[in-house]
């Protein structure tokens, strides 16, 4: 009962613009957030990254806080939402250097007077893990099983993947 007077006296200090209780406060919830992160994310860097934006953002909405759940909790939800933002900023990122790829290969392959079909825009939509078994095995004519072991995994894995590739792709270029 006495850390809960104690944080609720800080929390109050804090939001009237004391730095050193916001410092404290801050202090006492860090490594239960990045502890949170890191099972979220697995990785230390991340969970240290996003960890440290939660305390910038906690600095700058303090004065938002309104007691309605716990101090931890408001905290753990800035967490997440950082979380989720960095995810999706991640998939932006990756979306655009895919683009940027396709870009140049469309780029060179045009520069060598090659043709670039709308097959090739189509499996650029693909996820990696769908597009290679189907380039491999349309393209490079490789077996089943043949690319089940180039990528280490079962020849049924293969089979289903490229199955539902061409269905997508199908469905894509009608």
């Amino acid at each position: 009962m006495f850390i809960h007077l104690e944080e609720h006296e800080l929390i109050r200090q804090a939001m009237r613009g004391d730095n050193t209780a916001l410092s404290q406060l801050l202090q006492q919830h860090y490594d239960f957030v990045y502890k949170y992160l890191l099972k979220i994310t697995l990785n230390p860097s991340i969970s240290e990254d996003i960890t440290q934006e939660t305390v910038i953002r906690c600095i700058e909405k303090i004065k938002l806080y309104n007691g309605k759940s716990k101090f931890s909790s408001w905290l753990m939800t800035i967490a997440t939402h950082l979380l989720i933002d960095q995810g999706r900023r991640r998939k932006r990122e990756k979306l655009w250097q895919e683009q940027e790829q396709i870009s140049r290969l469309k780029w060179q392959t045009g520069s060598q007077n090659e043709v670039w079909p709308d097959v090739l825009n189509s499996l650029a939509k693909l996820p990696q893990e769908s597009r290679i078994p189907v380039i491999l095995k349309h393209y490079y004519g490789y077996t089943y099983e043949e690319i089940g072991q180039m990528l280490s995994i079962a020849e049924g894995t293969v089979k289903s993947r490229v199955h539902h590739a061409l269905k997508q792709l199908r469905k894509e270029l009608e």
